[in-house]
């Protein structure tokens, strides 16, 4: 962990990233890809120790409230977090300006501020996002060995349910010889159904590998699944969207279930409901996408 001076913390879409790096050890993740420019080691996370006041001034400059999203590069819910609290103290500024919030994340360490998504949605909204990639517990510790395991994100998406905030689960990547099975898939939508999730952010079968995220990927393969690189190699070279051999079975079972079930999945109207906030004290609407 090293601490760096920020310059500012809002994109023009009112992200906010208060973290760089992750220890979560996704070994798909793209965040490692070297086009981010990274210039320290992925787990060394850098910490943006003026996060906080540059989000309190920036978001007091704001003609109109609007939807702050979180996680779209960092998990907001690092290990470290826990000491640090940055995320939480995120959360009470948002909370005390009246804005909305929506927190993109793998760690069951979002219940904590439960307290406050509770108060945010009361004001403006509030909304949880979760990614699930396997159904099988067992591959998700292999494929993500250091956070929450999907049932226990299970867990969590019913009880901010339970508590009226409205929740996102982001599918996949759906990874070629490893966990693209109709089994798979069933159980991770029925997931979203006992969690009673209504949107799906949902980019088709498969996964993107870049430079610097391929090697990572491949470095594991051979730690989990040896001899499957040489597979990938083969099957797909340096391509940028890997689709799974499956992929059209897959789609059709995946769309016919979100349709039977009303649940919404197309990306631009998830992003559209993650952006638009509406307020009855006549707020304008903004899109945070």
């Amino acid at each position: 962990m090293h601490f760096v001076k920020a310059k500012g913390i809002l994109s023009a879409k009112n992200g906010a990233n208060l973290y760089r790096g992750c220890t979560h050890g996704c070994i798909y993740c793209d965040s490692r890809s070297n086009c981010y420019q990274m210039n320290h080691e992925f787990t060394d996370i850098e910490v943006k120790e003026n996060a906080i006041e540059l989000l309190e001034e920036e978001l007091l400059k704001k003609r109109n409230k609007v939807m702050v999203g979180t996680g779209a590069m960092t998990d907001p819910y690092l290990h470290l977090e826990n000491k640090l609290q940055y995320t939480r103290r995120m959360l009470e500024v948002i909370e005390k300006q009246g804005h909305g919030v929506s927190v993109l994340t793998k760690s069951t360490m979002v219940l904590r501020d439960l307290d406050l998504l509770v108060k945010i949605n009361k004001k403006a909204k509030a909304i949880v996002q979760m990614t699930l990639t396997t159904f099988d517990d067992e591959l998700c510790k292999i494929l993500e060995p250091n956070v929450s395991t999907s049932k226990e994100r299970l867990d969590c998406l019913k009880k901010f349910n339970e508590a009226g905030i409205k929740t996102v689960v982001w599918f996949g990547p759906i990874l070629p010889f490893i966990n693209d099975s109709l089994e798979n898939l069933k159980g991770i939508l029925n997931y979203c159904l006992e969690a009673n999730v209504k949107y799906i952010m949902y980019f088709g079968m498969g996964v993107t590998m870049r430079d610097g995220n391929r090697e990572y990927f491949y470095k594991k393969l051979d730690e989990h699944f040896p001899g499957l690189k040489e597979k990938y190699i083969k099957t797909y070279g340096l391509n940028y969207m890997i689709s799974v051999p499956n992929s059209k079975q897959l789609h059709e079972y995946f769309i016919k279930f979100c349709d039977k079930h009303n649940i919404i999945y197309k990306p631009e109207e998830v992003f559209n409901y993650l952006g638009e906030l509406e307020i009855e004290k006549g707020y304008e609407q903004i899109s945070l996408f």
